[in-house]
């Protein structure tokens, strides 16, 4: 039976040294691989690979999805902190390699290895948070990093394509790999918090179908699913929507999604703590299916900045929330394989939104419409979700 760590007293402050230092690095690396995303599909048209700008998301949530039941039974198995090497190392090699691959099918290559990074990293890190914040502050824990992968992700895009525009989209790719060195470096004075970790062999690499999900958290992957497609959705067409209605530097909406995400993740994560998990769900889910809509009619800057700020307030209530449910509803013993079951929900909802947007649009803006409207139905079906279920349960 694998080994948890001690529980942690209910007077432990939650702003420690380790869980400051977890954020900063969870914030670094969060901008390493962000801060590309605007200029990809540019990029990736700049290489005569235009017709495969569904792929840039898709490509790289597939991996990540894949790579889930591995950190999780690793996280569980050899530790925390080895599963977050894992997955910033991914982001500096892949830095350092895209200037190299400069053609359609290395590129293509290029974002499914990147992928390993969100499989691996934000796995290790919320378990590790879960492991050293007591319990009844596991909201407010969860909410604080999203705060910070959220400021990591939305500072680093205006500045990524501000070093593209000034210098080259090579530097960007450099740049990227420079700051996932430090959210390395951040992380040497992490100590390991789980107890009698094993060491890595081939075996463990052997997943099982216990490992790959928890059925006790099959509830979290469904909302998620239906409430995470559309991010998958925004990464794909807001890069061209923002060109279309005059917004040249494409990080623009990434800064004000995070800004208005950052405002409700804290206040969030505290109301979920105290009065539930899917109640905060539901009205996550509302927000978002309205953002969508916005999304729909945006022909202006004006517009687009309006449903930037509303898709950052949904998914800031969102976030910490479903983070939170997941440890709730697992196993206790192991917080990584519930961790990874509720990421590989959303690798999947990303992946498809990305996939299903970009091949239906086809560069033809004229269609984006029907796809945001289609994500807005389908997070109204995860508010029925959790309406039916809280229903049902009384």
């Amino acid at each position: 039976m694998m080994s948890s760590p001690p529980a942690v007293p209910a007077d432990t402050p939650l702003y420690t040294t380790r869980f400051l230092l977890l954020c900063l690095s969870h914030a670094l690396f969060a901008g390493s691989f962000n801060m590309m995303i605007p200029e990809l599909p540019a990029y990736l048209t700049s290489l005569g690979g235009a017709e495969h700008k569904g792929l840039i998301i898709a490509l790289f949530t597939i991996t990540a999805g894949l790579s889930r039941p591995f950190s999780g039974k690793l996280s569980d198995s050899i530790g925390r902190i080895p599963v977050m090497y894992i997955g910033v190392t991914a982001c500096v090699i892949c830095g350092v390699l895209y200037p190299e691959l400069a053609f359609v099918s290395g590129f293509l290559w290029l974002r499914f290895f990147h992928g390993f990074s969100t499989g691996f990293k934000p796995t290790g890190s919320a378990a590790y948070a879960a492991d050293i914040v007591p319990m009844h502050r596991r909201g407010e824990a969860m909410g604080m990093l999203g705060i910070c992968f959220s400021i990591g992700g939305a500072s680093a895009p205006p500045i990524g394509s501000w070093i593209a525009m000034s210098w080259s989209i090579d530097a960007m790719f450099y740049a990227s790999a420079v700051v996932a060195a430090l959210s390395m470096l951040v992380m040497v004075k992490l100590p390991e918090t789980l107890p009698e970790k094993q060491r890595f062999k081939l075996a463990l690499l052997r997943v099982s179908r216990d490992d790959i999900y928890d059925p006790k958290v099959i509830p979290v992957g469904i909302v998620m699913v239906f409430c995470y497609f559309s991010y998958g959705v925004i990464l794909t067409l807001v890069p061209d929507l923002s060109d279309s209605v005059g917004v040249h530097n494409r990080g623009t909406f990434f800064t004000l999604f995070t800004l208005a995400s950052v405002s409700t993740r804290l206040f969030a994560g505290r109301i979920s703590d105290s009065h539930g998990r899917e109640p905060v769900l539901k009205v996550s889910a509302l927000v978002i299916a309205v953002a969508m809509v916005a999304f729909a009619v945006a022909h202006s800057p004006m517009l687009l900045y309006l449903a930037s700020v509303l898709f950052g307030l949904g998914n800031g209530i969102f976030a910490p929330a479903i983070n939170a449910w997941s440890v709730d509803l697992g196993d206790p013993e192991r917080k990584g394989r519930a961790l990874a079951t509720m990421y590989i929900s959303l690798e999947i909802a990303i992946g498809v939104g990305a996939f299903l947007s970009g091949w239906y649009v086809a560069n033809d803006l004229e269609r984006m419409p029907v796809i945001f409207y289609f994500a807005a139905a389908l997070s109204l079906g995860g508010f029925l979700y959790l309406w039916q279920k809280t229903f049902r349960a009384r």
